[in-house]
């Protein structure tokens, strides 16, 4: 396999492998494609245990590397998937969510591993680009949710 150009890296504690393995199990066009094990002992790791695994999130590729305990997580980075529908939204949500995740605002929340994710409905980018009253009003709506609710924007798009 070719190596990418350019490639996200995300920072795991240990779980890289668990995390890739999910997402690939979760998202369409997502895949792990090779794991790698260390070959001597260095700070996060010892010698044969798992050091990276490269894998893809809806064809963006990355890589994850077991680093150990040393950097956490934050918001500063994120996936987001654009959703077409409210059973997309859902899917997408309760997977991370249910897996140990955890519920944020406005559309964001994080997986077990700490990496937070944006699951935003196109129902809501289009309302935010009409702009004026109606992008306003779409927005306010979106201030008050956890997980999108797009009847909801939809609604408040109207006035």
């Amino acid at each position: 396999m070719t190596t990418p150009k350019n490639t996200i890296c995300i920072w795991y504690d240990t779980e890289a492998e668990a995390a890739a393995r999910f997402y690939a199990e979760t998202f369409p066009n997502s895949s792990v494609s090779a794991v790698r094990q260390a070959p001597s002992d260095n700070p996060s790791t010892k010698a044969g245990a798992v050091l990276t695994v490269e894998f893809t999130v809806f064809g963006i590729p990355c890589l994850g590397l077991n680093g150990g305990p040393a950097f956490k997580h934050s918001e500063a980075f994120s996936f987001q998937i654009a959703t077409d529908d409210q059973a997309e939204t859902d899917r997408y949500w309760n997977a991370i969510v249910n897996n140990g995740g955890q519920e944020s605002m406005c559309g964001w929340c994080k997986d077990r591993w700490g990496i937070s994710w944006q699951i935003t409905p196109r129902a809501l980018t289009d309302a935010f680009q009409a702009g004026g009253a109606e992008g306003k009003r779409a927005f306010e709506a979106m201030m008050s949710m956890k997980k999108i609710d797009i009847a909801a924007i939809e609604k408040a798009r109207q006035g």
